[in-house]
This record gives C-alpha cells, structure tokens and sequence, in this order.
C-alpha cells in the first residue's frame, strides 16, 4: 500500500516542480513550489523517515517560503509581462527535463544492483544524537552556506524594494 503512496506522491511532486518552471506569475510559483515540498514531506514520511518530514514542512514550507511569498507580495504585480500564464521558455524547460530524465534512467540502469543496509543492531537504527553527530561532522558547511545564500536572498529583496521606492 505504502508504494501505491510513493508513486502517487512522486508523480504529484513532478508536476508541481514542473508546474514550478513554467509558471510565469512568480505568485503561482511560489504556491506550486510549496506543493511540491509538502509531496516530498509526503514522501519522506512514507519511506519512514518522519523527522525529515517534519523538517521539511517546518523549515523549508513553513520558514523559507514564507519569505518567498513575502518578497513576492513586495512585487510590482502591475507588471504586463506577467500577463501569460506559462513562460516562453516553458517548452525548452520541458525538453531539457526529459533529457535529463532519460540520461539519469540510462545512469541508474547500468548501476550494479546491491541490497540496501539493514541496520542490524540496536547502535545501529537511527537516533537524535546519531543524527546529530553525523550532521555536525559532515554536512555542517552545507547548512551555513545554505544560511548564507538564504541571508544574501534577504539582502537582495530589501535592497531591490529599496530600489524600486527610491523610483
């Protein structure tokens, strides 16, 4: 039952990331990139991993899109080139996915097949503070450039509504 929701979430998750890409109102966007992190929530909370899940939900769709929407809102929605619904790259965008989508399915099919670990004794299911150390020896930079990039967005948005009062 639990692949009949993997396969229903991942299909949804595609066409919110595609619906994310060639949507030309940034508004619209927005909200489909939001759908699209609530699916891989969905996804994760599938294949057992509910912490992730609720990171994903709390952090990425609660904290990160809200600041998205916000800076959007900030917009000049009297803008006439948001008059189309789909950009003009939106056929280009398509291509280049599927072309994506088929090297990676040519990749993964000449990977050699190994069954997945099992973690067989009880140090080794997962816990808080496994998590944790592991998170803080390995992906420690990946989270400060990642609230670097987030603080350099935050910049950017003030400084171009600055801009645009100023006008």
């Amino acid at each position: 039952m639990s692949g009949i929701f993997i396969a229903f979430f991942s299909a949804l998750a595609v066409v919110f990331a595609i619906m994310v890409i060639t949507m030309r109102q940034p508004m619209r966007a927005a909200l489909s990139l939001v759908a699209h992190m609530v699916c891989l929530a969905a996804l994760y909370a599938c294949l057992g991993a509910h912490v992730v899940a609720v990171f994903q939900v709390l952090i990425y769709v609660g904290a990160v899109m809200v600041f998205m929407v916000y800076t959007i809102m900030l917009l000049d929605d009297r803008d006439m080139s948001y008059q189309w619904v789909f950009s003009r790259l939106a056929l280009p965008a398509v291509v280049v996915a599927g072309l994506v989508a088929a090297a990676l399915w040519v990749l993964i099919g000449r990977l050699p097949v190994t069954a997945p670990a099992i973690a067989t004794a009880a140090g080794d299911s997962f816990t808080f503070s496994s998590f944790s150390v592991a998170f803080m020896q390995h992906y420690w930079f990946h989270f400060e450039l990642a609230t670097v990039l987030l603080l350099i967005g935050i910049i950017a948005a003030w400084a171009a509504v600055k801009e645009g009062s100023n006008g």
